[in-house]
């Protein structure tokens, strides 16, 4: 009878533990005035003092891509009116997904003040790295825009497909800073682990080099997830579809990353204050 009544209570602690989960997921994506405010004023802040603010982030990627542009595509003897265009969309890709990789390991430490004096939910400091990166990315965007103006790189339909991977994107962002963010706050190494496979990742992904050009090895680009999440969002601004493949690799990351993130979080969310 005991065993009985003890199992009860652990599924219906369980229970609750999930509902509070979800309702702090929900309370903090409706509460879009403060995460949107605060991941402005993050901005304001970071370039605090400079005449040219967040343009330096756009000047210089520009300038990264000229050089980039010139070198290899000369080695590759790859067009530049080809070539620039998938580099630039490509490097501002892997930007806004490497700084929210790194940044949902701090999401939560770095608002340790907010978390320990200001009862909020968790997931506004979620929301509001997300919105940071988006504004930044957005803003870089300019440099693709005046790319593909020069080259003469006119969108076609596909370019709408840009905005459901942009989607997609934002939804697995925020499952990594649910996990990542707890994970960092309590052992704080798997901050430096991150960083440094951020940086082997950009070398073994297709972003300054082509996929075809690992010919009979091209498997291991199939095998790369990040591959799959940049293809959802360049492929439609170069005027291609992604594939069927790209898309499966991509919603099944987003499910699995999500079902992990959310009951991790369930189990551990009392204990973040504590953590950070």
């Amino acid at each position: 009878m005991n065993e009985s009544k003890n199992t009860f209570l652990y599924y219906a602690t369980g229970g609750v533990s999930v509902a509070k989960a979800w309702r702090d997921l929900v309370q903090g994506f409706g509460n879009s005035p403060l995460w949107l405010s605060m991941s402005w004023q993050d901005i304001k802040l970071r370039y605090r003092g400079s005449m040219l603010g967040p343009f330096w982030l756009s000047i210089s990627m520009a300038v990264m891509v000229l050089a980039l542009g010139l070198v290899y595509g000369t080695l590759w003897n790859i067009p530049l009116r080809d070539y620039m265009p998938y580099l630039i969309s490509g490097l501002m890709i892997w930007q806004f997904i490497s700084t929210l990789l790194t940044e949902a390991c701090t999401c939560f430490s770095q608002s340790e003040h907010f978390i320990r004096q200001i009862p909020q939910p968790y997931s506004v400091y979620i929301y509001r790295t997300i919105s940071r990166n988006l504004i930044i990315f957005f803003h870089n965007f300019v440099i693709y825009a005046a790319v593909a103006f020069y080259f003469s790189q006119t969108p076609n339909m596909n370019f709408f497909a840009f905005f459901p991977g942009m989607l997609v994107t934002a939804l697995n962002a925020a499952w990594l800073c649910l996990l990542l963010g707890m994970l960092c706050a309590r052992f704080r190494d798997i901050t430096q682990m991150v960083n440094s496979l951020v940086q082997v990742v950009f070398l073994a992904t297709p972003i300054i080099w082509r996929a075809d050009l690992m010919k009979e090895r091209g498997y291991l680009v199939t095998l790369n997830p990040f591959y799959h999440f940049i293809q959802i969002i360049r492929a439609p601004l170069l005027g291609q579809m992604p594939s069927l493949l790209n898309w499966e690799v991509v919603l099944g990351v987003t499910v699995a990353g999500w079902l992990v993130s959310f009951f991790f979080f369930a189990r551990f969310r009392a204990r973040l204050a504590y953590w950070v």
